[in-house]
């Protein structure tokens, strides 16, 4: 029978968190949705982990035929994870969340009631981040947050909360797109029509360490500004046209100087100097924005795919 309900958790070395964590998912789903009418299932995506993350999940698997697990043949990212977890579930209404338990699983019947109300997308937003992450995860989070409000025009104020709910079409749409690289709670939003945000609680991290660093929320801006909008472009020819005109006027001013005071030295080799620094700077960031989007398409014309299954794992 189709179920109502698929929860789909990436995985990537949490060997200490996978039992707690199981323990917390099925209580929640035991209770809040017993019947026939509104089964459930859970997608585990192991990704590469290299701890013993995959046995736990297997022993969870062999015990509860509701569970399904997908073996990725190495680490392909997060996304990559939470795709793979997506392209098995069959559930009406989908929800994702990290296996770390800072999103606490009994926050999934808030969202699962949140869409219920006649929603596409619910996207969870965390409570007290302050108290549980340094301000070196928080404030880049929110620096996130606030360039990707302004690309996306989604005005949700956490993107990075993984805890979230979607109906099937929306899946459905997602998972008709074929690009490599995806932030995909920003693609879901962009097939929905009813968005709505919910206070979730956060918790700190009791085991294992966190998979997103600098460099990941790095990466996943790229693919934001470069997946999702030509504003980066856009920019870079205003750019190109304010610079040109500011270049033309300075000349312009020369040559009148040089007409009108024949005799004064050449002074001002510092400011041109600075002047040209600036040029050579906005050049190489143009390259580099323009090199990000050739390195897209070079990217997806391969058509390598983007994760690859080694088995999957269900017992009846």
């Amino acid at each position: 029978m189709i179920p109502y309900l698929s929860v789909v958790i990436p995985i990537y070395n949490e060997e200490s968190n996978i039992e707690p964590l199981w323990t917390r998912v099925s209580t929640v789903l035991y209770e809040h949705f017993p019947t026939l009418e509104r089964g459930w299932e859970v997608i585990f995506t192991d990704d590469g982990s290299r701890d013993r993350s995959l046995e736990r999940l297997l022993a969870i698997a062999r015990s509860e035929p509701r569970v399904t697990v997908v073996e990725f043949n190495r680490n392909y990212g997060q996304q990559k994870a939470l795709l793979g977890g997506l392209a098995l579930a069959q559930g009406e209404v989908i929800v994702t969340l990290d296996a770390d338990l800072q999103n606490p699983p009994e926050e999934i019947p808030k969202l699962v009631a949140k869409l219920e109300e006649g929603f596409d997308v619910v996207a969870g937003w965390r409570q007290g981040r302050m108290r549980n992450d340094s301000l070196l995860r928080t404030l880049p989070s929110k620096l996130v947050n606030a360039l990707t409000r302004w690309v996306t025009g989604d005005k949700l104020h956490d993107f990075g909360c993984m805890q979230r709910a979607y109906r099937r079409e929306v899946v459905d749409a997602v998972l008709q797109c074929r690009e490599r690289s995806s932030f995909i709670p920003a693609l879901a939003n962009t097939f929905a029509k009813r968005i709505a945000e919910v206070p979730v609680a956060h918790a700190e991290r009791v085991a294992g360490a966190s998979k997103y660093g600098f460099r990941s929320l790095l990466r996943i801006q790229f693919d934001l500004l470069t997946g999702f909008s030509l504003l980066p472009l856009q920019m870079l020819s205003l750019l190109g046209g304010v610079v040109s005109i500011l270049g033309i006027g300075f000349g312009a001013y020369l040559m009148v100087d040089r007409v009108l005071h024949p005799d004064h030295p050449m002074e001002g080799l510092a400011v041109l100097f600075a002047i040209l620094f600036v040029l050579v700077g906005a050049q190489f960031l143009a390259f580099g924005l323009l090199g990000e989007y050739i390195g897209r398409i070079y990217q997806e014309v391969r058509d390598r795919p983007r994760y690859v299954v080694k088995r999957i794992h269900k017992h009846s």
